[in-house]
């Protein structure tokens, strides 16, 4: 217990009442420090806390460690998963650009690989999903957000699929689970342009379904979620969700290696070399 307490404590704005209400906390080996997971005892409901600060980019280790998690999760007795940050500002700022930019071969392919691990794994996972937005998720943020089957999120912030502005494209996969979500028409606008959505404007097409002005208040409507399932049978619940997502998820199974292929072809060209690289550069300064 006082192990968990002090893990909650160091992230500013996480409510004394969450740390309060799970006792049990679960975290492998070696993704301790980017992940936290803990089961809220009177829901059953596991929040599963993202914190490679600043702004959980999504490298080769973090991506492995998220879904160990949900992995560990998925043959646990909880009754639900929410998705959400340690940082007050960032929920996560997407792919972690170094893994990309002047790339070693065998990583990148590793990296890619577990990418479409953690999609299959959270897309399509048994347990019910939500997503508790606190702060902005360009890109993989954005992803991981509507892989999820309900997102709360905080005013102010944005959200989108923005690739296209790095000069890559999102691949079938990503536009697949936008187009799910909000729809043929908006998901096309959204990709043709690497548009962000602020919370306002998300919450109008679809792209989150709640906002929440505090911390708390984005947890406790995630929470709430939940609640819906109470008489459901989990298997019926679970089937019904596949037959929106079964094609999609069997979409890249099949697809994996051509997937992976085109993401190694893209991230060698040169000139997608040279737009990551000024963009770097830009974070730098």
């Amino acid at each position: 217990m006082a192990s968990l307490r002090q893990t909650l404590t160091k992230f500013n704005g996480f409510p004394k009442l969450v740390f309060e209400t799970f006792p049990r906390a679960y975290s492998g080996a070696a993704s301790k420090d980017l992940v936290n997971v803990a089961v809220n005892e009177k829901s059953g409901v596991a929040t599963l806390t993202l914190q490679r600060l600043p702004v959980n980019s999504l490298n080769l280790e973090f991506i492995q460690a998220i879904n160990q998690s949900l992995t560990e999760l998925s043959k646990s007795k909880c009754r639900g998963v929410i998705l959400t940050s340690a940082s007050p500002k960032v929920f996560s700022a997407g792919l972690d650009i170094t893994e990309m930019f002047q790339p070693k071969l065998d990583r990148a392919k590793e990296f890619w690989s577990s990418l479409q691990d953690l999609w299959l794994n959270l897309y399509g996972s048994t347990l019910p999903t939500a997503a508790a937005i606190v702060g902005h998720a360009p890109a993989g943020g954005c992803l991981l957000s509507m892989s999820c089957e309900y997102r709360v999120m905080a005013p102010n912030c944005t959200i989108g699929l923005n690739e296209t502005q790095l000069g890559l494209i999102a691949p079938p996969w990503f536009s697949d689970t936008m187009l799910n979500t909000i729809g043929s028409r908006q998901t096309e606008a959204a990709l043709t342009a690497g548009r962000l959505f602020t919370t306002a404007e998300a919450l109008q097409i679809g792209l989150i379904d709640e906002i929440g002005n505090s911390r708390e208040e984005i947890i406790s409507k995630c929470e709430k979620f939940f609640e819906r399932f109470k008489r459901i049978s989990p298997q019926a619940r679970y089937l019904s969700k596949l037959a929106t997502r079964a094609k999609a998820l069997e979409d890249l199974r099949t697809n994996r290696q051509k997937d992976l292929d085109l993401f190694i072809k893209t991230i060698t060209d040169p000139i997608t070399q040279k737009i990551l690289g000024m963009y770097l550069q830009s974070l730098k300064k």
